[in-house]
């Protein structure tokens, strides 16, 4: 119980911060409509949650894999109450940018610390365990956050939400204020290993597949998000019809993870990949066929099984490849890579749907991740062999 009593509080810091983060994104975009503000006003505030992760992940790696996860990740539940602080006491749509700017950034210190903490604290028979679990944690939240700033946002004000909100971000401080997590130390390193760049964990070609097939996956989860909505509204699908086909991936994500742990035990992370990837491309394959809610529902359930299974993976084969002492930095160059994708792919896909229909955005992205399909094969039979 002495192992798994960090754990618990990696994942219950991890969870309240993230109801906070996902519950102030929904609050954001509403309120900012009710101020008649334009779309590109609100997609603006909205990428400005992801900017500054975008380019202060790698650092905050680095500082993390320095002196640990601790500090980091107070300074980011602060951030985040600050944030959410700001517009619950002032009204008005300058404020927001601001907000949206520090409960972001925080959040990333938040996100990259929870991950290089249950890195270190496991042993590598457990890493995809435990990465599980906490991905389980962020399922759950991911999902009260909306719901909850939701109901808020229905019955109150809209400072009331961004309060409510901050009040997360504030459990988040101290059950991370007290915990024990100061404990779990940064990986022994040797200077070698730490002088090199960034660039050097780039060069190395197993940190370049893994980062190849775990942003091919992100992006898959990011488009869904970004496709469906669309589909839906083009066959005439009501809101809380959408809303279902979006529950059926999320529920899905949810089930795979709890399973996680038992298939972490007859699976490498290559074989479990490989499977992921295979099930992803058969989904975006039959996505522009599916015309019925419920064929809609199936398709995303098991695109959602896909998906879900990937992030543990990725992350656990994150640090069995990084070298000792660098993992937080392996894991900001992935939020890097990440946040960048989250800006980019949205606007390429919806310039060539608005060209050439959503049928060849389907097939596009189905055919960008099967490119991964046979290197996770061949590294999927290497591992079997051995």
């Amino acid at each position: 119980m002495q192992h798994f009593t960090p754990l618990i509080q990696i994942i219950a810091v991890s969870m309240a911060a993230h109801i906070a983060l996902a519950g102030s994104r929904v609050t954001t975009a509403l309120y900012a409509l009710s101020l008649h503000a334009s779309e590109f006003t609100i997609g603006t505030l909205i990428a400005l949650f992801a900017l500054f992760p975008m380019v202060f992940a790698v650092p905050m790696g680095r500082l993390i894999d320095r002196i640990g996860v601790k500090k980091p990740m107070l300074c980011g539940c602060i951030s985040i109450c600050a944030g959410c602080a700001i517009p619950s006491l002032v009204g008005g749509l300058p404020v927001l940018y601001l907000a949206v700017i520090l409960i972001g950034t925080g959040f990333m210190a938040i996100h990259i610390g929870s991950q290089q903490a249950v890195g270190a604290m496991s042993t590598m028979e457990m890493r995809s365990a435990n990465f599980s679990w906490l991905a389980l944690g962020f399922s759950i939240s991911g999902f009260c956050g909306p719901v909850i700033a939701g109901f808020i946002i229905d019955h109150a004000r809209f400072a009331i939400g961004y309060a409510v909100c901050g009040g997360f971000a504030l459990v988040a401080s101290g059950l991370m204020a007290c915990s024990s997590l100061n404990r779990v130390k940064p990986l022994q390193h040797d200077n070698k290993n730490m002088s090199g760049g960034t660039l050097d964990l780039l060069r190395d070609p197993e940190m370049r597949r893994i980062y190849f097939i775990g942003i091919l996956l992100a992006s898959a989860w990011d488009l869904f998000t970004f496709v469906t909505p669309i589909h839906g509204s083009r066959l005439g699908f009501s809101a809380s019809t959408i809303g279902l086909i979006l529950g059926a991936f999320s529920a899905a994500t949810f089930t795979v993870r709890l399973a996680m742990p038992r298939i972490a035990r007859r699976y490498t992370e290559w074989q479990v990949l490989t499977a992921a990837l295979i099930l992803a491309v058969i989904s975006y394959a039959l996505f522009p066929f599916m015309r019925h809610p419920f064929s809609l529902m199936a398709v995303a359930a098991m695109l959602g099984l896909a998906l879900g299974s990937s992030q543990p993976n990725v992350l656990a084969l994150l640090h069995h490849a990084a070298p000792p002492g660098r993992g937080g930095e392996a894991i900001g160059i992935r939020a890097t890579i990440g946040n960048a994708s989250q800006v980019i792919l949205p606007i390429a896909f919806g310039a060539a749907g608005a060209a050439l229909g959503l049928f060849t955005v389907f097939w596009g992205i189905g055919a960008m991740i099967g490119a991964g399909i046979p290197l996770a094969w061949r590294k999927a039979s290497i591992k079997q062999g051995d």
